[in-house]
């Protein structure tokens, strides 16, 4: 099939590469020129284990391609793809729709042909509706359906998540070219039948819905167990047996049971916000979700203090190295991290902070001013008084200690991610403190 998707950005990019493996022909669009341009180079603007591979294989084989230009890709397309930004609104924090109405007035102005247009990015209740209405009255004469088709792709696992999913949620009303539109669809995805992938098929506020439903219970998931690490910390008992411990009850399952300082990245955050002012709008306020938020907001906050428990006395004139930068690790996403909190807490109490990511320090020098960036981990604890892990790479785990601890002024490690244990850390010499742990 001929797919159009506009948006060549984290989700765009993922799913029109995927879809060209699928055996599909893609046209990613972007109006940003100096994107296309890379991409057409054979640059991936973004940090996703295996998408420069996928990529390269499918531009090579002529089933993807990328251009400034969609009209041509737009008009011949089965199905075009709605996959732009959504980002919280400054001011009330509702979702900002304006790329979405724009890519809609696009699309309605080009397409030929009975067209499924497909909204990809996270949107409010009832966007399918505005999509609808505004092809309709730009091109009262199309021949269309408007479908909703929400990303569930975790970053760093998101080629795995998109051809192995959990389900393909699927959004299309009961009018005249609903089975038109199931069709289309369903063929789209038919490469997941051999690993019996489910297809639900549900009204599209349905499937508008159930993509921030399942963020916002993920977040509370995150944002219950570190409540119930500052517990453990209280009474003396340990959030890993604890999450262990309630984990294995299938009616609770392990995931997203890992303390820690707060969750960020590019769903999370804006997604229950925008849930929340959407169930506010029509009167059904979401309490439980309101208190996510505002909890998660203050965690990330109050992590630098955690510091200066650890060494017992002021950051004011000592030295900070934060091993970690992303939200998470195998990304360069800084969206919403908690080092955007951290570090500045630690800066504005008279810290010196020095910092290394592996992947996302071009990404986050632009938005830390006054951190240091470092070349390596050994090269951010090189006399610090404290090392703070702020991100789990891979790497983290398995430091070099004994060499760590030379390097620093005074052996103290604060490890938000619990990657470590306390009664190795403490045989070492270090003096340690992770999340949750007694």
């Amino acid at each position: 099939m001929r797919v159009a998707m506009i948006g060549s950005g984290y989700v765009g990019l993922v799913s029109g590469a995927c879809f060209a493996d699928f055996g599909h022909t893609v046209v990613c669009i972007d109006k940003d020129p100096s994107k296309i341009e890379r991409l057409n180079r054979g640059e991936i603007p973004i940090f996703e284990p295996g998408l420069d591979d996928l990529v390269e294989t499918n531009v090579r084989d002529g089933r993807l391609s990328f251009s400034q230009d969609g009209a041509e890709a737009i008009r011949t397309a089965d199905a075009v793809f709605i996959a732009v930004g959504t980002p919280s609104r400054r001011g009330d924090g509702h979702a900002d729709l304006s790329y979405v109405h724009a890519a809609a007035e696009e699309i309605a102005g080009l397409i030929q042909g009975f067209t499924v247009v497909v909204t990809k990015s996270t949107v409010p209740v009832g966007t399918g509706d505005e999509v609808e209405a505004i092809i309709r009255r730009v091109n009262p004469d199309a021949d269309f359906a408007v479908v909703s088709n929400p990303e569930f792709l975790r970053e760093g696992a998101a080629i795995g998540d998109f051809k192995r999913p959990d389900r393909v949620v699927i959004g299309v009303n009961e009018d005249a070219a609903a089975e038109r539109a199931r069709t289309v669809m369903s063929e789209l995805y038919r490469p997941l039948n051999l690993n019996e992938s489910p297809l639900l098929f549900v009204n599209r506020r349905t499937s508008e819905l159930i993509k921030y439903a399942a963020n916002a219970f993920l977040a509370m998931k995150i944002t219950f167990i570190n409540e119930m690490a500052d517990l453990c910390e209280a009474v003396g008992a340990d959030v890993q047996q604890v999450a262990r411990g309630i984990g294995l009850d299938k009616r609770i399952g392990a995931k997203f049971l890992h303390a820690g300082p707060g969750y960020g990245g590019s769903c999370f955050p804006k997604d229950t916000i925008a849930l929340v002012r959407t169930a506010q709008q029509y009167g059904a306020p979401t309490r439980l979700i309101e208190a996510t938020v505002a909890v998660n907001d203050a965690r990330k906050q109050a992590m630098a203090g955690r510091v200066e428990k650890t060494l017992g006395a002021s950051v004011q004139g000592k030295t900070v190295a934060l091993l970690g930068l992303t939200f998470k690790p195998n990304t360069d996403d800084m969206r919403d991290a908690p080092s955007l909190d951290i570090a500045p807490a630690l800066i504005a109490a008279g810290a010196r902070v020095q910092a290394f990511d592996p992947e996302g320090m071009h990404e986050a020098a632009k938005l830390l001013d006054g951190v240091e960036m470092k070349d390596s981990a050994y090269d951010a604890v090189q006399g610090a008084d404290a090392v703070v892990i702020v991100t789990e790479w891979d790497q983290f785990r398995a430091l070099d200690l004994d060499r760590v601890k030379l390097l620093m002024n005074q052996p103290v490690l604060v490890d938000l991610r619990n990657i470590y244990r306390p009664e190795d850390m403490q045989r070492r010499g270090f003096r340690y403190s992770g999340i949750g742990r007694g």
